[in-house]
């Protein structure tokens, strides 16, 4: 996976709390109480967003800078950040063989978390490398 940067803007205030959003990603927005964690947000925003895009059959745009983006007077911007991201590949099936009762606890383990067998392991796998 190769490292990209998408450019995020982030409005809000001490007061609502801040919100994040990708002009080129229409529809990838995040929030947070502080700045600090808003930008931390984003980050998972991003990335669930694109693994989606992926999964769907669509193009990832390519990332602009910061200073490509037109700033619209309607928007009381806090800040522009760049928010990175491991740009996801293609699923692709896998067989390997397991011992039944280990796949068994997998299984209910995915389910307790409501996720898939596939994404259980896949997260598992993340978590060990």
């Amino acid at each position: 996976m190769a490292s990209q940067f998408f450019p995020a803007i982030m409005v809000g205030d001490q007061e609502i709390g801040y919100s994040v959003f990708f002009p080129d990603l229409p529809g990838c927005t995040s929030s947070g109480e502080t700045v600090d964690q808003a930008a931390r947000n984003a980050e998972d925003a991003l990335r669930g967003h694109l693994a989606l895009m992926v999964f769907n059959g669509y193009s990832i745009p390519d990332q602009r800078s910061i200073d490509a983006i037109n700033r619209d007077p309607f928007v009381n911007e806090v800040v522009r950040i760049l928010v990175r991201t491991e740009t996801p590949g293609r699923a692709v099936q896998v067989t390997f063989s397991m011992h039944d009762r280990l796949l068994e606890q997998v299984d209910r383990a995915a389910a307790a978390r409501g996720t898939s067998r596939s994404e259980f392991l896949c997260q598992a796998a993340r978590e060990a490398l």
